[in-house]
């Protein structure tokens, strides 16, 4: 049976990426400082003001404003009649500290406080959290998610480098894959929208945009005559980041995660410190699923999670093969349930009290080989 499947992703300059990346960056501040921060940072953008709001506990000293300037700079918003200015925009901070409900839940496990073994920190949340991982990319991702970030950040690269000339940092792409009988076939359709300064001819930049982004990201046996492309089909896109949109921190969850192939907790990433198990344990559900495709005992495989607050262990466990394991399914199960699954455990494994975080604001949380999540072990 053929079907198509589409995924999406967006630029660094897309205003909710703007957002994810000030509160990333403002967690990683204060992780290089106090590795036991606790961060829960939210940022708003809308026209010329950022809002930064949230809860924070650490002993870092920081300057919020400063971080969202550099941020806002890092990404290439200079520019307050087109989008944003990271000098002349109105930053406003409103944090305070960790909720003392929450954090006596954190810092203490319900398991310790009743005198089991296990000594640990409970569960900053209750929740579910998702990971996914198949055999249709190198990365082990949905073939769409991952041609759409890599399509994305090529945009942002060429922008940067000055390749193509009047790019301005907003922007979004989509990709359509065809698959038949579950498998990739080609690539149907392929949609590009990116932010550019007034007066710039439009059917140039669809050829530049074609020529230089899309034909050296996507591989040439996955298009043929027939594949579609719309590339800024408006015909304009001048005013574009938190002047043509609001954004707002954790908005782009199904871009952060798998691009819709796979189920998705609800839980957001960006500000979060990894006690916050919508994020620990996203990560660790991913390594897990990665690891089962990779050592080559399913084809495709997604794991869910779920946690109580202040309860250190797992509320359960379950994992999704598909029909595609090599091995029986109870071998895989006791395979995953050998890691420790503790907020502490994962945090632990994974190394996950580092100023890691800005690195994977943008174009996927997943399938980057330069994050700990992403590592292959024998399992």
């Amino acid at each position: 049976m053929k079907y198509l499947f589409t995924s999406e992703s967006v630029t660094e300059g897309h205003p909710d990426k703007l957002c994810d990346y000030i509160s990333d960056s403002v967690l990683d501040e204060c992780l290089k400082q106090d590795k036991n921060s606790r961060v829960a940072c939210e940022t708003l953008a809308s026209k010329g003001e950022i809002y930064i709001t949230g809860e924070i506990t650490s002993k870092a000293n920081i300057n919020i404003e400063q971080i969202a300037r550099n941020a806002i700079k890092e990404i290439g918003y200079d520019n307050a009649n087109l989008d944003i200015d990271y000098r002349t925009c109105k930053i406003i901070v409103n944090i305070s500290k960790q909720s003392p409900d929450i954090a006596m839940g954190v810092d203490r496990s319900l398991e310790d406080k009743e005198g089991e073994s296990i000594q640990s920190e409970g569960a900053g949340d209750q929740g579910i959290m998702f990971g996914f991982a198949c055999d249709e990319t190198k990365e082990l991702m949905p073939l769409p998610i991952s041609l759409a970030h890599k399509l994305a950040k090529k945009l942002s690269d060429v922008r940067k480098s000055k390749e193509i000339q009047g790019l301005r940092p907003d922007g979004k792409v989509q990709v359509t894959v065809e698959y038949d009988d579950g498998k990739p076939l080609r690539v149907d359709t392929v949609v590009l929208s990116t932010q550019h300064i007034d007066g710039l001819d439009i059917e140039n930049l669809r050829k530049e945009v074609k020529e230089k982004v899309i034909f050296k990201i996507m591989p040439s046996d996955l298009l043929d005559e027939n594949t579609k492309y719309y590339i800024n089909p408006t015909g304009r896109f001048v005013i574009g980041g938190p002047l043509g949109d609001s954004g707002l921190t954790g908005r782009k969850i199904i871009v952060d995660t798998y691009g819709g192939y796979a189920r998705h907790g609800g839980g957001a990433f960006s500000g979060k410190d990894p006690t916050k198990v919508d994020r620990s344990a996203s990560y660790m559900a991913r390594f897990l699923a990665k690891n089962i495709v990779a050592n080559g005992y399913a084809k495709k495989c997604e794991i869910q999670l779920s946690y109580a607050i202040g309860v250190a262990k797992p509320v359960s466990i379950f994992v999704d093969t598909f029909k595609t394991e090599t091995i029986p399914s109870s071998k895989i199960i006791e395979k995953v349930e050998k890691f420790d699954l503790t907020p502490r455990g994962i945090i632990n494994y994974l190394d996950l009290q580092r100023p890691i975080y800005r690195l994977t604001t943008n174009y996927g949380h997943f399938g980057k080989d330069n994050l700990p999540w992403e590592k292959i072990v024998k399992m």
